[in-house]
Order: C-alpha cells, then structure tokens, then sequence
C-alpha cells in the first residue's frame, strides 16, 4: 500500500448494490467517453420519461480541438423524426446533468450499439409443432413417472420421458422422425 492510503473499509451487514457497483460503471462509463456516470444510471431522470423510453445514450465523442462533445444516442425505429425535433431540448437537459455546456451536438442513430452482426432485427420465429409421440412411447412415459405423487412434477417427468424415447427412436429408425 502506498503513502498514507487507508483501506477502504467494509460495512457490516448488507451493503447497497450501487456502492459495489459504482466503481465499475464509472469504468465502463468512461470507456465509451462518459465522464458523468449518471448521464448512464439516471438517464430517465436526465431527459424524462417519454424520451428515455424511446432512446438510449450510447456514447459520447469528442472532436479534436473542438468545443464541446457529441452524444451518440440510440432511437427506437419510427420515433427518429420525432426525436429530431426534441435534440435541442436534450441538449439542454443532458447539458443541466453536466453542469455547463458540455455536449455541442447529439446525433440519432437507429443502429444496434453492438454493431451490425448482433444487433439485427428480432423477428418472432415459426411456429414449431411438436412431433406426437405414439402409444407405445405415451405409455412408456407413464410408467417412467408413475412413482411421482406431485401432479406438476409427474406430467413434467412424462413429457421429459416421451422427449427421449421419441429421440432414441428417431436415431435407431430414421424413417420414424
């Protein structure tokens, strides 16, 4: 330990979740150009509720020999055009968080923060119907869980029993699935 630096000393019993993660999010905040770590915690405090529920920030860049940064904001879908109109208004309210005229500029953005690849369009996927499992299999099933006296755990015991037979079936006779 170095020069007349304490050790920071624990609390006895819980300690809240925000001083154990403070230091961490202050860390990752600045990575990304973040100086004020609440611009990220309290976003919905800072520009309000209908605002934060439509974007989110996701960095913050600072042009060589500039005045002032660029927050990069991250909008949902068609809301864009209706953000557009309200950028001076979180400039102003992002600018309040800071204290002084920090942020010049904020730019929309309706891309994934993560990039290309793994922020690409959620579509719901195709229905998959289940294979039924023949009489043979069903009965097999039964009896596998009928030492099982709870009723959920029993049909959830049949329906685990049922899946792997009707696998093993389908790996010794290809023609079955």
């Amino acid at each position: 330990m170095a020069g007349n630096a304490k050790p920071q000393r624990r609390m006895r019993g819980f300690e809240p979740a925000s001083g154990l993660l403070k230091e961490r999010v202050r860390t990752v905040g600045e990575s990304r150009g973040f100086a004020v770590s609440r611009l990220l915690t309290h976003w919905t405090e800072v520009v309000g509720e209908d605002i934060a529920s439509q974007t989110r920030p996701v960095k913050i860049g600072y042009a060589k020999g500039g005045f002032g940064a660029t927050l990069t904001l991250l909008s949902l879908g068609a809301s864009g055009p209706m953000l557009q109109m309200q950028v001076p208004k979180i400039r102003e309210k992002v600018n309040a968080c800071y204290g002084y005229n920090a942020i010049s500029r904020i730019v929309l953005t309706q891309t994934a923060p993560v990039g290309f690849a793994e922020g690409q369009a959620q579509f719901t996927p195709a229905v998959k119907t289940r294979p039924v499992p023949s009489a043979e299999i069903r009965e097999q099933a039964a009896q596998t869980a009928a030492d099982c006296s709870d009723p959920g755990l029993k049909s959830a015991l049949e329906l685990l029993a049922q899946n792997v037979l009707m696998k093993s079936a389908k790996r010794t006779d290809p023609k079955k699935g």
